[in-house]
């Protein structure tokens, strides 16, 4: 799975496709609404990989599947994740939907068990 933004910049992809070619389609679908979009793009192959620089516009807090297309053909299939939250697993900074909205309070209850 890939995480991605809500920024409308270009942001980059680097996959390891079926087929390499450097004139590509994606096509996203909003796992939310159902919506499809489909739009050219430019890859650059470097090695194994394809990387991709795309403007994508997604909406935080949502799943999209992604697919890749060279003409008709698949070649690369897999899961968006879009978030401003920063993850990384190194320095246990991990996604929360909670995220700014649930602050606990400090208390002074004891509890007296008998």
């Amino acid at each position: 799975m890939k995480v991605l933004t809500t920024s409308t910049n270009a942001q980059f992809l680097k996959v390891i496709p079926r087929s390499y070619t450097e004139s590509i389609s994606i096509k996203l679908r909003d796992d939310s609404t159902n919506v499809t979009t489909i739009s050219d793009a430019m890859g650059v192959i470097s090695g194994d990989y394809l990387t991709i620089s795309h403007p994508f516009s997604l909406v935080e807090g949502r799943y999209y599947d992604l697919t890749i297309l060279a003409g008709s053909k698949v070649i690369y299939l897999d899961k968006i994740f879009c978030t401003d939250q920063v993850i990384n697993q190194e320095s246990n900074k991990y996604y929360s939907v909670n995220k700014d909205e649930y602050i606990s309070q400090p208390s002074n209850n004891d509890y007296i068990i008998i």
